[in-house]
């Protein structure tokens, strides 16, 4: 599979680090941005490079040259005029038949691609795109998928909205050939406006949603996070490939406000201290994943459709304060039956709902966790007999005496967290 990287970017917002060279030639530690995204390709066997050059894109190909230091294969495709961020993709329709990987020219990343390919496959799509969450959502533009990860929707920063799940685009893309047949002319195009989201109507666009680290380097601020990253290896301990820890957390009682069974969005407010503990964790390399028991599923007394706006709404009030979720994983089971407007599919005694572990052992799976080196964090002895049978350790919320041996108690989720971490 080819790869293509748009390394034409003036870079004018991350100038004031260095405005004598191309955005992706820019050194972080000691190396341009475009080497790291190289050498990543390369531990990957994605050999063949397109890169897509335009301002000062001699620097880039004098450096680089055909790749062969670096035990890839370059090919270059040059710019005369800027295009936007997709117009030079109408060369490539001489140069690509099959599947490829685009690459945006100024991001740091270190992600298991077998990983994207399998999921792009999988759902026999025109295009994949790479989102995750990030700490600054309310001025980036949001990917709306539904839960088989078709895109329903996407909305840009300038527009308006309310509650929103915290997945934006990451600048990583798998794309089929046959979209190139769409560029009948040489013009100015607009990679998002253009090509990608016109296949939504046509359900041919779809996310791959990680956790894996992808940061833009748009600004001085996200550089210098960027460059803390990297010496303190947190770049590549993100890659799937490698074994992640996290923090699992109970929803109710422990990141908002405990109203017994939570039916109506209004009632989700968050705990003082929550959203700073979630970031917290965010920043030190810990997965936050959310597991919650959810039987009013189940009762019929909230739809899937509801449940996914009280999420939003979570995330949304997490995002404001800088904090994200890695994931949610939700049991929507109750093995009692008797209630009016119950679902029966859902009346059933499953291995998902805590205790039982089955949502961590989910996780698990999903994003390769070492379990005996990860955390559950809750405010009912089942959050903690869960988490055990996982194999985790665990940290409780609520009086010393309610919870079991071994077990440490704390009065808030930021008290547990900011203990946790500074051991």
């Amino acid at each position: 599979m080819k790869t293509v990287i748009m390394a034409g970017g003036r870079g004018t917002r991350i100038a004031s680090i260095n405005a004598e060279v191309p955005k992706p030639m820019i050194r972080v530690c000691g190396k341009p941005i475009l080497e790291y995204q190289i050498e990543c390709l390369k531990k990957q066997n994605l050999t063949e490079i397109i890169l897509v050059i335009g301002h000062l894109g001699n620097v880039i190909e004098e450096y680089f040259g055909t790749g062969a230091q670096y035990g890839v294969k370059i090919e270059y495709i040059k710019e005369k005029e800027p295009l936007g961020t997709a117009g030079a993709l109408y060369h490539l329709k001489e140069m690509i038949t099959e599947d490829f990987v685009l690459i945006n020219g100024d991001i740091m990343f270190d992600i298991n691609f077998s990983r994207l390919f399998h999921a792009h496959q999988k759902n026999h799509c025109l295009a994949t795109i790479f989102t995750h969450p990030n700490s600054h959502p309310y001025d980036s533009g949001v990917i709306v998928a539904d839960r088989s990860g078709c895109v329903t929707e996407w909305m840009t920063k300038e527009e308006e909205r309310k509650w929103y799940r915290n997945r934006v685009n990451a600048g990583i893309h798998v794309l089929s050939a046959e979209l190139l047949n769409r560029f009948e002319v040489l013009q100015k195009r607009d990679l998002d406006r253009d090509l990608l989201k016109p296949l939504i109507a046509e359900k041919q666009l779809f996310v791959y949603d990680s956790p894996e680290y992808v940061k833009d380097m748009g600004t001085p601020e996200r550089f210098y996070a960027v460059e803390k990253d990297i010496k303190t290896g947190l770049v590549q301990r993100r890659n799937l490939s490698v074994e992640q820890r996290a923090i699992f957390l109970d929803r109710d009682g422990t990141i908002n406000q405990y109203v017994g069974f939570l039916k109506q969005i209004d009632d989700l407010v968050l705990l003082d201290g929550a959203a700073e503990a979630v970031k917290m964790i965010n920043q030190s390399g810990y997965l936050a994943i959310v597991i919650t028991n959810q039987p009013v599923i189940a009762r019929g007394e909230v739809s899937w459709e509801e449940l996914a706006r009280i999420h939003n709404k979570m995330e949304t009030l997490l995002g404001e304060k800088g904090a994200y979720l890695d994931d949610i994983f939700c049991c929507p089971h109750h093995p009692d039956r008797g209630y009016a407007g119950e679902r029966a599919e859902y009346k059933t005694a499953c291995e998902c709902r805590k205790p039982r572990p089955g949502l961590l052992l989910q996780a698990a799976e999903k994003y390769n966790i070492d379990l005996h080196n990860s955390w559950m964090i809750g405010d009912s002895i089942t959050d903690i007999q869960a988490g055990k049978r996982a194999g985790c350790r665990t940290a409780y919320l609520g009086q010393p005496e309610e919870a079991d041996s071994g077990t440490p108690a704390y009065s808030s989720l930021l008290a547990c967290v900011t203990d946790l971490l500074s051991t």
